[in-house]
């Protein structure tokens, strides 16, 4: 059992930046693939990118590429989101979560099997 804890989240005005955590325990993270996601109120949760660590690959969507970065760290067990160049439309409540390997696909939410609580960004105009 993976357990996910997000942390980092806050609130910024337009063009500032964040930097969100993830921090696992109960499984390394390299055995799995790290996924962020985003759920602004009454809206669907949505994918913004995944961390593998066979090849050290990224992929984030064009919605929030070249402003967003995933990077991580094996030893610590930790997995971050860097968000710059923020946008009132980036405000959400942004989620870890880990997914085993072998699924057909990574950017959906059911792909996943643990997630964290999340953590809330607000970003202001």
């Amino acid at each position: 059992q993976v357990q996910l804890v997000e942390s980092g989240g806050g609130s910024v005005q337009a063009g500032g930046s964040l930097r969100l955590s993830c921090a696992a325990s109960g499984g390394a993270v390299r055995r799995y693939v790290m996924g962020w996601f985003r759920q602004a109120p009454g809206k669907d949760r949505d994918f913004v990118g995944t961390i593998r660590w066979t090849g050290y690959s990224t992929y984030l969507p064009y919605s929030v590429e070249g402003r967003f970065t995933i990077s991580g760290d094996n030893a610590k067990n930790m997995v971050y989101l860097q968000m710059n160049s923020l946008e009132p439309e980036d405000t959400a409540v942004y989620y870890c979560a880990a997914a085993s390997f072998g699924r057909s696909g990574y950017t959906q939410p059911s792909s996943y099997d643990y997630w964290g609580q999340g953590t809330q960004v607000t970003v202001s105009s």
